[in-house]
C-alpha cells in the first residue's frame, strides 16, 4: 500500500446508508472571511455518483420560495461535518433527474416512504441491552 493510498484511507467516514430518494440535511463548515460556520442544507438526494469512495459525491435538490436549488457535494470532504438522513424513499431508478420537472404533488406520489432510521444513542443501546438481559 503506497503513502496515497493510506491517506486516502484516512480521509474516508463513517457514512449512514443514503440512496437516491432519501431526504437528508447535510451540515457543511463555511469560512467566511476570518469566522466558520455550520451550514445545514436539506434536500432529496437525486444522484450518487463515482461510487462510496473517496472520489464519491451525491447532488441533492430542494425548492426554496419555487425555485429549485441542486448542490453535488462531495460526501468524504472535509467541510462536510455530518449527514443526516431524514427520509427514505424507494424508487426504481438510480438518477431522479426527472424530478426537476415534475411538480411537487408527482414527485411525492412517485416516492414510496419507508421506514425512517432512528438513531440510537450509546445510553438508549445500554439501556435496550439491560433489559433484554433482565427477561432472560
Amino acid at each position: 500500500m503506497n503513502k496515497l493510498d493510506t491517506f486516502n484511507q484516512k480521509q474516508l467516514k463513517q457514512l449512514p446508508e443514503i440512496r437516491p430518494g432519501d431526504t437528508v440535511k447535510i451540515f457543511q463548515r463555511l469560512k467566511e472571511g476570518d469566522k466558520a460556520r455550520i451550514q445545514p442544507f436539506e434536500g432529496m438526494i437525486i444522484a450518487i455518483k463515482h461510487g462510496r469512495g473517496i472520489s464519491g459525491t451525491i447532488t441533492i435538490r430542494k425548492v426554496t420560495q419555487g425555485i429549485g436549488v441542486e448542490k453535488v457535494i462531495p460526501i468524504h470532504s472535509p467541510t462536510v461535518e455530518k449527514i443526516q438522513v431524514l427520509k427514505h424513499a424507494k424508487t426504481r431508478r438510480a438518477k431522479l433527474y426527472y424530478i426537476r420537472t415534475k411538480a411537487a404533488r408527482e414527485v411525492r406520489r412517485k416516492m414510496k416512504p419507508t421506514e425512517v432510521m432512528k438513531e440510537i444513542t450509546v445510553e438508549e443501546a445500554a439501556t435496550n441491552t439491560a433489559t433484554a438481559e433482565q427477561r432472560i
